[in-house]
């Protein structure tokens, strides 16, 4: 089976070239001048819209536990929906919870999501009990294909590492090349705060936000910095969402130490504001970190003009606001942390080019090259080019929306972003060669995705 996408404008890191690609089975073959091939068994004709690579989301949590209930979207609903946004890849997180082995909680993960995604899929792994049996396990979930692990300084009690325990952590990740990510909060003080707050009566969501102040997050991740300097370790901050934690990873970017750093979309678009809505709705914007005063945002976006923020992923994770957030009426601590995102997070960042906050190149490089090379998975994923997989996105940038629960994919009763008129839309979705979104519809299948072994950051030095 062969397809002629031909007349659009196919988008690089460097930006726009109008060109023709040309797809045979699961992979690209050529990428050329407009009207050198003329005939294939399907002719897509994407004349004034953008021809992209499929989006690289690197950080989603379906079915994740968490506060005695779990993420409401499965992999199968979640993926889905990921691809009706154009993305094509996801990289979930397999949760080892205290006391449990490392790769029975792989294994675990491998059960969900195989037979069970709509688009290809790898995986972190959630490092919450550091031993000496986790340690050796972490070496053979790099054989796996499994090169990441993330570690908290947050939730004490639940994924909480001591700095002992992520030293530990990190030098194995130096003898080994992989990454160490990192949830950067203050998370002992946070719980102490956080109970200070409830004593006091002040029970509301928007008390999530004000327990946990910037200055925590710029704290931790200067921690994380300096615990990854004297190991020699990579260190992957995630969602990056205050100003004074990503002076601190610009600092050390300049000293040339493997730092990174990714945001997500709720830090660029909302703020505390919509924590403190009237009527517990604060509570659908409950996350960790929490949204922060709108002035943060300017600085984010510097961060990923600048690329002291790599990348953009959503930290997809939904949980309904009838039943599960309402869990935390009457103490704001019980709200399930997390928001739903990973529909919409191209959209959202193509709304920052439409803005002027960033170029079409780093649209294309914070959401899915760079990701692909972030995580290994380079040039397989992220880029259009000859032996890649046909992993195409067909953009309208022209076309308007308006987001709302009602017409979105997720499988989450309210969006972030209800309401929200932004300018451009997908039009077509390939994953690996196949035809999965279209303006007719959805055509893929949860069957079609596959498990992708990934390689080694490509950026270490």
């Amino acid at each position: 089976m062969t397809t002629l996408i031909k007349g659009g404008q196919v988008l690089s890191t460097t930006g726009a070239s109008l060109a023709d690609v040309l797809v045979d089975g699961e992979k690209i073959i050529a990428v050329t001048a407009p009207g050198v091939f003329t005939e294939a068994d399907e002719v897509i004709d994407a004349t004034g819209k953008y021809v992209l690579p499929g989006g690289i989301d690197a950080h989603t949590h379906m079915e994740m536990p968490f506060g005695g209930t779990h993420s409401v979207d499965t992999f199968g609903t979640g993926t889905t929906a990921a691809a009706w946004g154009g993305t094509t890849t996801i990289i979930d997180f397999a949760v080892q919870a205290k006391g449990t082995s490392v790769l029975s909680t792989l294994d675990k993960w491998h059960e969900k999501a195989d037979g069970n995604c709509a688009i290809d899929y790898g995986f972190h792994m959630i490092i919450s009990d550091v031993n000496d049996t986790s340690l050796k396990e972490m070496e053979a979930c790099i054989d796996g294909g499994v090169t990441s692990f993330k570690m908290f300084m947050a939730y004490p009690g639940v994924f909480y590492s001591t700095d002992g325990e992520i030293l530990l952590a990190m030098q194995k990740a130096r003898e080994t090349g992989s990454t160490i990510m990192m949830h950067a909060e203050n998370g002992i003080a946070i719980d102490q705060l956080a109970a200070q707050a409830y004593a006091a009566g002040r029970i509301e969501p928007v008390h999530h936000s004000l327990t946990r102040p910037p200055e925590l997050e710029g704290e931790a991740t200067s921690r994380a910095i300096t615990l990854a300097k004297v190991t020699g370790s990579p260190l992957y901050i995630v969602h990056l969402s205050a100003a004074q934690a990503l002076a601190a990873v610009a600092e050390a970017r300049n000293e040339g130490q493997n730092v990174f750093a990714e945001t997500c979309p709720q830090y660029l678009y909302l703020s505390i504001e919509d924590m403190a809505k009237p009527d517990f709705e604060g509570a659908k914007y409950v996350a960790s970190p929490p949204l922060r005063e709108k002035s943060h945002q300017t600085d984010l976006w510097k961060g990923l003009r600048t690329n002291d923020l790599s990348v953009v992923s959503t930290d997809h994770c939904p949980f309904c606001f009838k039943d599960q957030k309402e869990l935390g009426r009457g103490d704001f601590r019980a709200i399930p942390n997390g928001m739903p995102g990973v529909e919409h997070r191209m959209d959202l960042l193509h709304q920052g080019v439409v803005a002027g906050e960033i170029s079409l190149g780093r649209w294309v490089e914070t959401c899915s090259t760079t990701p692909a090379r972030m995580f290994g998975l380079y040039p397989q994923k992220g880029v259009i080019a000859p032996g890649s997989d046909a992993d195409i996105v067909i953009y309208d940038p022209a076309a308007r929306q308006t987001l709302s629960a009602e017409t979105h994919h997720m499988n989450v009763d309210y969006s972030a972003y209800e309401g929200l008129e932004i300018t451009g839309k997908v039009e077509t979705v390939l994953s690996r060669g196949r035809v999965v979104v279209s303006p007719s519809g959805f055509s893929g299948s949860t069957t079609h995705g596959k498990f992708l072994s990934r390689g080694l950051n490509q950026y270490l030095i």
